[in-house]
């Protein structure tokens, strides 16, 4: 009984959480005409997969869901192959630059993105980059990548040198000791990083907004706009549908993760 308040708490605290993805499902299956209701229903009272079947068929969301899954993965591998080393760097050898470059990372964090869109939009031009996915994944690993590094950063100090130290002292090399000892400790820290990633390039719209203008080439926040018509009126049950659609992934992902993602961010949190 003295645990009841924890408890109720924590399910007011899940029901809040859960009830944007209730909403959403709810409204999925609802007719048009039970949508326009003045008192709207939390449960359809005749449920139809009429919005999916209109979904799937006005917008090619299934080529957008695997632009959107290639620009993620690719992001998030990047980001993380590239923050990886330079945060063992950042954590390991203290000096003036590491501190400058950390204190750098912090506070490009807090630049407006809205600023930097037009020059960044004629640098992509110059590139021949615009309108592709490989100038969006170059966008998305850029902006992504400050955080990342603040991360990992964290959970590179809390591995205790001395495992290198003993290393060291084996014989093995300054790399050998690295991939051999530090790289397994820091699973947790780079799935963790690894999931951030993803989900921030998978749900990102303002640079895809920018960048690729082509339909063909555009991710799946992009083809969820096209649901809204001409005079800014969204048709909510197609648009609900898709969007209940588009959060799949995320959460296959992250169920698949989570007891790795959970143990690094703990770690995180305690060590670092």
């Amino acid at each position: 009984m003295r645990r009841l308040p924890q408890y109720a708490a924590l399910v007011a605290y899940i029901v809040f959480l859960a009830f944007p993805l209730l909403w959403l499902l709810s409204t999925a299956l609802k007719t048009p005409q039970e949508m326009a209701l003045t008192e709207p229903t939390w449960i359809p009272r005749e449920p139809t997969l009429a919005n999916f079947t209109d979904a799937f068929g006005e917008q090619d969301l299934v080529g957008a869901a695997l632009r959107s899954l290639i620009v993620a993965l690719f992001s998030s591998v990047i980001t993380v192959l590239i923050s990886l080393p330079a945060s063992y760097a950042m954590a390991r050898y203290r000096s003036l630059l590491n501190r400058v470059a950390l204190g750098w990372v912090l506070v490009s964090q807090v630049f407006p993105f809205i600023l930097i869109i037009i020059p960044l939009f004629m640098i992509l031009r110059e590139m021949d980059l615009v309108n592709t996915l490989p100038g969006l994944v170059a966008v998305h690993v850029t902006f992504t990548l400050p955080f990342a590094l603040w991360m990992l950063q964290g959970y590179v100090r809390a591995v205790p040198p001395e495992l290198e130290e003993a290393a060291a002292v084996d014989g093995a090399s300054r790399l050998r000791s690295i991939v051999s000892v530090v790289a397994p400790l820091l699973a947790p820290g780079v799935v963790a990083t690894l999931l951030f990633a993803f989900i921030s390039s998978w749900n990102e719209f303002m640079f895809a907004l920018v960048i690729l203008q082509n339909p063909d080439v555009m991710t799946l926040p992009l083809t969820l706009v096209r649901f809204t018509g001409p005079e800014g009126v969204a048709r909510l049950g197609p648009l609900a549908a898709a969007s209940l659609m588009a959060t799949i992934p995320s959460l296959i992902f992250f169920a698949i993760i989570q007891r790795r993602l959970k143990s690094g961010l703990m770690a995180g949190a305690v060590k670092g």
